[in-house]
């Protein structure tokens, strides 16, 4: 490995081209499988909607009733969702509510704002063209087209569309486990008492939460010893049991950051210091054939690097198709002379600019350790390395709604 800090993308298409979708293939209800990732396109077995029908409340009418802007039209039935009426009878309107099957004869549907109702039925008040207010069969998927692609991460919406087709239960790509293990001496479980020189552990807190939102198992092996021999016995277990690893701490260059040596020994480094920040001391190898992913201790390095890194890998060893993280423009609310060697991401909210494009205004401090700035902020603002930050100048954002 160079001694010299890897650039992100370089760090970034290192992991996406040694990574491996897993591949195996599982049948879930579809109430299981938002976050998972389909094996299968799926088609429409069916049209949909099945049937014409109203797209308000109403009245069925035949428009070449209406050539009297005066007339009184009676109504002949009621037709409500779920309720087939008779042929619309000549000369007469009915009653329909939202969604109910358009009855033969009847070619419109006037909103019932647009009718008064008069002794003897309705008069209507705006003139209707055909076809006004009535979706047609197939109108939103016909039956035998694609409606999702293998590779595709269902969401909430897509759950929704399969239900609408008939579809209960689908083939997706078994969801990864990943191992989490977090190491330090000094790190506690929330719960217990602090002795002096302790803090809390979030880190596998951060993680477990950013991994159950992909939809993935996680594995928590808990907190392991400052000790080459324990760091060693901890990562074997975990590739074992695990389709891949992730630590947080141990792969700096401290005396007691055992995880670096710990893999080395049991399998390999391809990527170690890269030139971001936070997170440079990031690392990424094989253990056992499984990917290990070493974050850094802190815990906004830890959220940088996941998101940035080991999410989009994660991805793909899951079999998702999606790639790019979205980035959109924001202008800088303030000044950098010089921002060093590594590419920066920094915690900041937009707010309304006096062009289209909003400002981003930093926290106040972007030390890695802040977990009160990732709460504080809505996203992150890539600032390139090495360069000069002039006020109103427009960099990439990426907002926390589209990584998370």
């Amino acid at each position: 490995m160079s001694k010299l800090l890897t650039p992100v993308s370089e760090a970034l298409e290192h992991l996406l081209g040694s990574i491996v979708p897993l591949g195996e293939i599982t049948l879930v209800p579809i109430e299981e499988a938002c976050g998972l990732v389909l094996a299968r396109e799926q088609c429409a077995a069916i049209d949909v909607p099945t049937y014409d029908n109203s797209a308000m409340d109403g009245y069925l009418i035949n428009t070449a009733d209406l050539n009297n802007d005066s007339a009184v039209l009676p109504v002949s039935q009621t037709i409500a969702a779920g309720h087939p009426g008779s042929p619309l009878v000549r000369g007469t309107v009915a009653r329909i509510f939202t969604g109910a099957p358009i009855a033969s004869g009847g070619n419109a549907v006037v909103m019932q704002e647009n009718v008064a109702s008069v002794a003897g039925g309705i008069r209507i008040l705006e003139q209707p063209i055909a076809g006004q207010n009535i979706r047609l069969r197939g109108h939103d998927l016909s039956a035998g087209s694609v409606v999702l692609r293998a590779g595709h991460r269902l969401q909430a919406q897509d759950i929704g569309l399969l239900a609408s087709l008939g579809i209960s239960r689908v083939e997706v790509f078994r969801p990864l486990t990943v191992a989490i293990i977090n190491t330090g001496d000094e790190v506690v479980a929330p719960g217990n008492p602090l002795a002096p020189g302790q803090l809390y552990d979030s880190n596998s807190f951060m993680l477990a939460a950013l991994l159950q939102k992909l939809g993935l198992h996680v594995l928590k092996l808990g907190i392991v010893e400052d000790t080459l021999e324990a760091t060693e016995a901890a990562l074997q277990k975990a590739a074992d049991t695990a389709d891949c690893l992730i630590t947080t701490g141990g792969v700096s260059v401290g005396e007691a950051d055992y995880v670096r040596e710990a893999v080395t020994r049991l399998g390999s480094l391809t990527l170690w210091k890269l030139a971001i920040k936070p997170g440079k001391p990031f690392s990424y190898g094989q253990i056992a054939g499984r990917p290990f992913f070493g974050l850094p201790g802190n815990p906004v390095a830890v959220f940088v690097t996941f998101l940035m890194l080991v999410r989009p890998a994660l991805l793909k060893m899951q079999g998702a198709t999606e790639k790019n993280i979205r980035t959109f423009p924001a202008r800088a609310g303030f000044s950098i002379a010089s921002t060093g060697t590594r590419q920066e991401y920094l915690r900041v909210i937009l707010s309304k600019g006096e062009s289209e494009i909003p400002v981003a205004t930093p926290f106040n401090d972007q030390g890695s350790s802040l977990m009160s700035s990732l709460t504080w902020a809505d996203g992150l603002l890539v600032v390139p390395a090495g360069r000069a930050v002039e006020s109103g100048q427009v960099l990439e954002y990426l907002p926390f709604y589209g990584l998370l």
